[in-house]
Order: C-alpha cells, then sequence, then structure tokens
C-alpha cells in the first residue's frame, strides 16, 4: 500500500513533496493511517486537530491522542478548540454543517499564517460512494454526482485527498498489519446522521444485490468527472458569448439574447452556471427567470446586479457590509420599484415576505430567537409582542421554536418571523417606493 501511495502522489503531483504540508487528523483509523502513510514515506508534515466539544469527555481524549501521535513523529502540532453547538445555533447551521465550515476554515487560516502548500485529508474510496448517494438524495447536478476529487483548491491553497484509491478494507487491512491504534468515534456508529444511513445500510444491501457495486460506482464516478470537464469545456464560449466586461469593469448578461437562443428547459441551468461563480444562488436565478422586470436588483455578499432592458448589469459592492449579509444561500432577495409589485403580494405563501425597502437599516442578517426577543406583528398597530406570548398564541410546538429564525436589521429590529409573520413598520403601504421581497 505504501509504494501505492506514493507512486500516485508523484503521478498525479497531488502537492509539492518537498514541502512542509498540513495533514488533519481526527485520531480515527483513516486519519491514522496518513499520517503513518506520510510519515513512512519521508514527506515533510505537520498536523491539525479539531476538538469540537461535541461529545464530552471523547473529544479530549481524541485531542490528546492525537497529540501525542505528532509527537511520536517529530511533527507540528495545531490544535483549536470551538464551540461547535454554539456556532450551528447561531448561524442557523446543522451540527456537521457548522462543524465542516468551523473545521475548513481554520485549516485554511493555518495555511496563509504557516506557508503551507496543501490540506491533506483522510478521505478514502467508500467516502466517495456515499457523497455520490448523498448528493444523489439532496438532488445535485454533475458537481455533485462526481464525488469527492483529488485536489481542490481555494484561495491558492491545494485541498487533497491521497488515499482515494484505497477502500476502506485496504485501510483497515494496513492499520492491522501495521499494529495502529486510534480512537473510535462513536458517532460514526449512529444511525441519526444521513451519511451512517447510507454507510451501514444502503452500502451493504447494495453489495448485497452486486458484489461489484464498489467497482461499479467508481466506474460511474470516474465517467461523471470526464463529463463535467467536457460540460465546463463547452461552457466557456457560452460564457464568453453572453457575459461580457465592460471598459469600467461591470459585467453585461445579455440575458434576453441568452434567453431567445437556446430552449426554455435549459434557461435556469445557463443563468445558475454563467453567474454562481459570483455567489448567486439557484433560487436567485429561478426568481430572476420569473420575473423579470428591469429595475430588479440581486444580490450576493461581493455583487451586485441590476436587470436593465433585458441586460443584467453585475457590479462589485464596494461595500459589501453596506448591503445584505443574509447568512443562509437558500434566502434570496429581490429589491424592485414600487411598479413592479406582484398585485396579487399578499397571497404569496408564507416563504416569501414583502418590505418597504426605504424603512430597513441595512445590512440585514439572520439569527436565532432569544427569551425576552419583541416585536410588532404585522397587524398591531401599537406596541410590541414578545415572541415567547406570539408562539403560544399560534400554538407554536417547541421544537419549531428551536428552529426559529429572525431576519433583523442593522439596529437588530426584527423584520420577519421567518415563514411566520413580518413586522408592521415595515409593511408595503401607499408611500411605499421600493419594495425589498425575500424569499426562503
Amino acid at each position: 500500500m505504501l509504494d501505492t501511495f506514493v507512486n500516485h502522489i508523484r503521478r498525479q503531483h497531488l502537492f509539492p513533496t518537498g514541502q512542509e504540508v498540513l495533514l488533519a487528523v481526527s485520531g480515527g483509523i483513516d486519519s491514522v493511517v496518513l499520517a503513518h502513510l506520510m510519515h513512512s514515506a519521508a514527506f515533510s508534515f505537520a498536523i491539525a486537530h479539531c476538538n469540537f466539544r461535541l461529545r464530552p469527555g471523547d473529544c479530549d481524549r481524541d485531542e490528546a491522542f492525537v497529540r501525542a501521535l505528532a509527537a511520536s513523529y517529530g511533527v507540528p502540532f495545531h490544535v483549536v478548540q470551538f464551540d461547535t453547538a454554539a456556532h450551528a445555533a447561531a448561524h442557523g447551521l446543522g451540527i456537521e454543517d457548522a462543524a465542516r465550515r468551523l473545521r475548513y476554515d481554520w485549516f485554511f487560516s493555518l495555511c496563509r499564517d504557516h506557508g503551507y502548500p496543501a490540506i491533506l485529508t483522510a478521505h478514502h474510496a467508500d467516502d466517495v460512494a456515499e457523497t455520490f448517494f448523498l448528493n444523489l438524495l439532496r438532488g445535485t447536478g454533475l458537481a455533485g454526482l462526481h464525488g469527492i476529487l483529488p485536489v481542490t483548491e481555494r484561495g491558492g491553497v491545494a485541498l487533497v485527498r491521497p488515499l482515494l484509491p484505497f477502500s476502506r478494507a485496504d485501510i483497515e487491512a494496513y492499520a492491522a498489519r501495521q499494529g495502529l491504534t486510534h480512537v473510535d468515534d462513536a458517532t460514526n456508529a449512529s444511525l441519526l446522521y444521513r451519511r451512517n444511513q447510507v454507510r451501514h445500510r444502503l452500502m451493504p444491501l447494495l453489495r448485497e444485490l452486486t458484489p461489484a457495486a464498489d467497482a461499479s460506482l467508481r466506474h460511474t464516478v470516474a465517467n461523471l468527472q470526464s463529463s463535467e470537464r467536457l460540460y465546463r469545456h463547452l461552457l466557456e464560449p457560452v460564457r464568453a458569448r453572453y457575459l461580457v466586461a465592460g471598459p469600467d469593469g461591470t459585467l453585461r448578461l445579455a440575458l434576453d439574447a441568452l434567453l431567445a437562443d437556446f430552449p426554455a428547459d435549459l434557461h435556469a441551468q445557463l443563468l445558475f452556471e454563467l453567474l454562481h461563480p459570483l455567489g448567486f444562488t439557484a433560487s436567485q436565478c429561478a426568481n430572476l427567470l420569473s420575473s423579470p422586470q428591469s429595475g430588479a436588483r440581486f444580490l450576493t455578499a461581493t455583487h451586485e446586479a441590476l436587470l436593465h432592458r433585458g441586460t443584467l448589469l453585475i457590479t462589485e459592492n464596494e461595500n459589501p457590509n453596506s448591503q445584505f449579509s443574509i447568512l443562509n444561500s437558500q434566502f434570496s432577495i429581490l429589491n424592485y420599484p414600487i411598479s413592479s409589485l406582484p398585485p396579487d403580494f399578499k397571497s404569496f405563501p408564507a416563504t416569501t415576505a414583502f418590505f418597504d425597502a426605504d424603512t430597513l437599516r441595512m445590512p440585514l442578517s439572520l439569527r436565532h430567537w432569544r427569551e425576552g426577543d419583541r416585536f410588532q406583528p404585522l397587524g398591531m398597530e401599537h406596541g410590541t409582542q414578545l415572541i415567547s406570548d406570539w408562539f403560544t398564541d399560534h400554538h407554536v410546538a417547541l421544537p419549531d421554536k428551536r428552529r426559529q429564525l429572525l431576519l433583523v436589521d442593522a439596529d437588530d429590529t426584527i423584520l420577519w418571523l421567518v415563514g411566520r409573520r413580518t413586522s408592521h413598520p415595515h409593511r408595503i403601504t401607499p408611500a411605499t417606493r421600493r419594495v425589498l421581497q425575500v424569499s426562503v
């Protein structure tokens, strides 16, 4: 396995082997084997470990184990502790998603601070298959179905998965032969997590139905990766034709021409492919296609798009903090003149809210509700009400209370109990001149 590992790295040029790289080590069997292979191959590396403080006692045990492992190899050791649960609650994220974001943001900051050119993780062939099915169940395109790539890049730092040629069985056999010890994470066996359901239920069933299931999946994923590369190649002439930079740096997307030149069933996909590198979401693209009105604005953390006479004018935000900082990619924003307000806007589902844009103080953000929060619900002309009392009056169940998000402005004024009730002072009135439409 060592020879295959080294040859794979050198043949694919996965990372600069003459420089010190960063290994993400949890203490589990996969990352322990990766560290042993790197040490045996005499590659230079440092170890990074995240303590997510999610399993009392176990997380500290894992940290001590990895610290001792780094000492045994005589390599630099980096460790950080996160209050993952608090971060997840504050940003409206699931625990797994919050841990992933914290982990990788920290890894990349270490690379910037210490000059590591690459981060190595212990993803292997079984992870590719599991990710394929997870993304398939969520609903995805080619980028989700091709699984985990050997190398991706962010900010000039490579994220490398050198164990992809090996299965979980290969890794377990190597650890046994070498007498390697590791720590077990009890959550890996819990069926509360969807990945574990795929790992412990779906994959064994597929192998029972088709003994060659793993090989077939690897072949399918390889085909999908090739298809995506071809797709990206063919998309470039479309991008060059319809998305053009002007002399002032403004990008101009010839929307009317694009829609006229391609069949209607391709419009949403084409628009998303052209705009998502700038941070625009699929829902924003769908909103643009469903109501293509001049004056409509679409905002991301870095860019603003204004629809003007069939052309989308895209500029960088000079001061992103003066715009919208909605912390959830499932939210989309439209900003348009009152003349474009749909006449049936009061009949829209509760997942869309309308506000008088000129009454809002930017930036807007999302947070979970807290005890003591008050707002003035739509229809209450005077005074305010505790959100907890509003929940009681409307028979909101405890689990839904815990998940409730609030849209707030720069003064932390509550604008919307998301999906339930908007604020009276910011409603659409005869005096409204600009409308803000927020959808989830």
